[in-house]
């Protein structure tokens, strides 16, 4: 049985990064992608197992296409995709600058469909299909003040979502979104203790998730298990949207 194959944007931290660790633990070898040469040599070193880092912005078409045709030349084809990449600009409407719009809707979701394009030409040849796996966030269900760019880019993955999923079911490539709440990571852990109790309040299980938490929806959704689930949002939140 060959190995599979799975790429997971944005896998240097955070959700991304345990989302690669569970991978590798699942069997698969992984490529990730960060940002920076710096960045993906130090999550390189963290990794044991079959991973290996790519630097890619996936905003810029130029450096997907030799994203894809580096995976190509390496392992022939892409079993699983997981975009995972995004970035924050927070600021209200009336101060947001359209660079902050375009940073997060281009990183975020342009980023998503080029990769996602990219991927079906590669899974439309593979006996068994493929699986895409979208990051979104509960923002992108219920918004939240100061991040008009952000919700917009994570509604916008849903849809994306569910329109790459209904063109693609036939082919057996299945896809579907992971919309986490209030996770563990870098962003979170900036808050100060009277933002986390008023964010904790409004959460039925009183905490805040793990990026594992994410990393073992994302590996359902990747395994056999889910060979009939397309077109999903899958929320990932301790009960906060219901």
């Amino acid at each position: 049985m060959p190995v599979k194959i799975a790429l997971v944007t944005g896998g240097t931290r955070g959700i991304g990064k345990a989302i690669v660790s569970r991978f590798i633990k699942d069997g698969f070898h992984v490529v990730f992608t960060g940002r920076t040469e710096e960045s993906v040599s130090r999550a390189q070193d963290d990794f044991t197992g079959n991973a290996n880092g790519i630097p890619c912005n996936v905003a810029d078409p130029a450096a997907v296409k030799t994203l894809f045709e580096q995976i190509v030349k390496d392992h022939g084809t892409l079993d699983v995709l997981v975009n995972n990449a995004g970035i924050t600009r927070d600021g209200l409407l009336l101060r947001m600058k359209a660079d902050q719009w375009d940073e997060v809707v281009n990183t975020n979701l342009r980023g998503a469909f080029l990769c996602c394009q990219a991927a079906v030409r590669l899974m439309m040849k593979n006996e068994g299909g493929g699986r895409i796996i979208n990051i979104s966030s509960v923002i992108g269900l219920i918004g939240n003040g100061g991040q008009a760019n952000y919700s917009a880019a994570k509604a916008g993955l849903i849809g994306l979502t569910k329109s790459v999923a209904k063109e693609f079911g036939s082919r057996n490539i299945l896809v579907n979104a992971v919309a986490p709440g209030f996770i563990e990571t870098d962003m979170t852990a900036g808050l100060g203790e009277d933002m986390r109790k008023q964010l904790l309040d409004g959460i039925p299980l009183s905490r805040f998730g793990k990026p594992e938490d994410v990393a073992g929806v994302c590996s359902f959704l990747a395994g056999p298990d889910a060979g009939y689930i397309t077109g999903q949002v899958l929320t990932v939140d301790g009960g906060m949207v219901m």
